[in-house]
């Protein structure tokens, strides 16, 4: 016997499961707003601006010399990451992690041709994403000039600290939100699969379904009055 939903029934089981579905959406929406407002650590963001851009001995714009500075942005991008500038901001700054962990909250952005490129620092205190912005900058400067023999980086933009930082993850309102569609979609498909797998016959419209044979016939309930 084929089984055939129509739209009347699924508005149907939205109705009778309605409780069901708002429940657990709201616990979804608790759960994920109890997490990132209090288990989640807050990460706040720093960056300076850097500027590759060869001193020129005359006042005139080289179009070949711009094009090679883009082009070396790629290679800087992997030289700041490196040991050889990591440890030595480690080293200055005192730091309690490795080269590694501290590669991990840099992240460096350029665009399409662009002489200026963005470093970008990531860490649990505010203070300390800055320090670690403006002295891998400034590290990174001193050392290209000995690691690539030459002289042209410049900071447009040191890193500061803001009056009131804003975390930038994580983000309680998107982690909610994607919480509310997970747990709307999940009470959906739980009242669907309960109203599946409940086999109770509670009308005449369920006897023709189950049977599938036409309805001759009904008795009535008669109340007893005594």
């Amino acid at each position: 016997m084929e089984e055939t939903i129509s739209i009347q029934d699924i508005f149907k089981t939205l109705k009778k499961r309605w409780k069901l579905i708002m429940l657990l959406t709201l616990i979804a929406a608790l759960i994920s707003g109890s997490i990132s407002y209090f288990l989640l650590t807050p990460v706040y963001q720093s960056s300076t601006q850097i500027l590759v851009n060869q001193k020129q001995s005359e006042n005139q714009l080289d179009s070949t010399q711009i094009r090679s500075n883009i082009d070396m942005i790629n290679t800087y991008s992997v030289i700041i990451k490196s040991p050889a500038i990591l440890e030595k901001v480690i080293e200055k700054l005192e730091l309690d992690q490795s080269v590694d962990q501290l590669s991990e909250k840099i992240t460096i952005n350029s665009q399409q041709n662009s002489q200026v490129f963005s470093l970008t620092v990531q860490d649990t205190n505010p203070a300390k994403a800055v320090e670690i912005a403006n002295t891998v900058s400034s590290i990174f400067q001193k050392e290209i000039k000995d690691i690539m023999k030459v002289d042209n980086v410049s900071i447009l933009a040191k890193a500061e600290v803001k009056d009131n930082p804003a975390p930038v993850k994580p983000n309680p309102v998107l982690n909610i939100a994607i919480a509310v569609v997970v747990g709307l979609m999940a009470g959906i498909g739980l009242a669907f699969l309960l109203e599946y797998m409940d086999n109770t016959i509670r009308d005449e419209k369920d006897i023709e379904t189950l049977l599938d044979l036409p309805l001759l016939g009904a008795i009535q309930k008669i109340s007893q009055h005594k």
